[in-house]
């Protein structure tokens, strides 16, 4: 990666829906443009993303989704209203926060539900995309939730039972992402729920045996935000269509560089969906780490690739 900066500038844009989203940008004013699009749902960039590019070579667009991090105001409160924070809302922000830098074309970075959230957005809006770089590809369909949520405690049956046993036993056969997410919206049940969703979280997402528990998950606030996002995404399949999904609709790419960079190790998010959708897109790479779900040589290959289209 590339020397620690600071971003140079940075502000609070209002999107509407009485939501404020914070961005940021680094790098080189005049340089090539780049957004980098977290995880999560409910996720945040951290400052080591602004390494990812050349800073002499690119202007470096970093934000926070509606409803975490910086954004105001915090999916965590139980007050915050989730209707208006959907997938559909994300890529209308990101394009209100293109338009207000003044950038005609950008290069789109993602990250885990970034990945999902890139492809969404340059399938919406190609002309505005110069290059797709993905870590950690996933694309918000059913049978990826339902894998996360369920088929992955065949390798973690002890912490799944514990998991699944979080909920009423009357919603253990279905939806576990939407049952999970209602028990968030409850106050006698929440912070319970908080600990329990993030508690499997930190089981499935790796068989890296690098891996190392997410220290943000020990943070009251961050675990009730990335907790109720993640749930309302997951248990409303992302607000993506059953038909025609970012993977079947991946030819809308052609002619867009794509890079699909990815861990074989990595049990949340097996390798399937980037085999998938890189044969579904036209001109992508696919390239394929010995890590779990991100790592130290698939960063490397997102700065390879950053420097290549530079």
């Amino acid at each position: 990666m590339y020397s620690p900066i600071e971003a140079y500038d940075q502000g609070m844009l209002d999107v509407g829906d009485h939501n404020q989203v914070y961005w940021e940008v680094s790098g080189n004013p005049a340089g090539k443009p780049a957004v980098i699009v977290h995880g999560g749902p409910g996720g945040e960039p951290s400052a080591n993303w602004r390494r990812f590019h050349d800073p002499e070579a690119y202007r470096i667009v970093l934000f926070h989704q509606r409803g975490c991090g910086r954004s105001t105001p915090n999916a965590g409160l139980p007050e915050t209203d989730l209707s208006v924070n959907t997938t559909w809302h994300l890529i209308a922000d990101m394009e209100l926060l293109r338009a207000h830098l003044g950038i005609e074309k950008w290069q789109v970075v993602g990250e885990s539900w970034g990945s999902t959230l890139s492809l969404a957005y340059a399938q919406r809006h190609p002309e505005r995309v110069s290059e797709v770089i993905l870590l950690a590809v996933t694309a918000g369909r059913r049978k990826e939730i339902e894998w996360i949520t369920r088929d992955v405690g065949r390798v973690f049956p002890q912490e799944w039972e514990r998991f699944r046993d979080g909920v009423p036993e009357q919603d253990r056969d279905g939806n576990l992402a939407a049952a999970y997410a209602r028990l968030l919206a409850d106050p006698s049940t929440r912070e319970k729920a908080a600990r329990d969703w993030c508690d499997w979280e930190d089981t499935h997402v790796s068989l890296d045996p690098q891996y190392q528990p997410n220290p943000r998950f020990q943070d009251p606030v961050f675990r009730m935000t990335f907790a109720r996002l993640v749930t309302h995404y997951w248990g409303n399949d992302c607000f993506l269509p059953e038909k025609g999904d970012l993977v079947e609709q991946a030819h809308l790419l052609k002619g867009i560089p794509g890079v699909l960079i990815h861990g074989r190790l990595d049990v949340s998010g097996p390798l399937e969906t980037a085999w998938e959708l890189h044969k579904s897109w036209p001109g992508s790479e696919l390239v394929v780490c010995g890590e779990g779900h991100g790592g130290k040589d698939m960063v490397a290959e997102v700065v390879a690739a950053t420097d290549r289209f530079r």
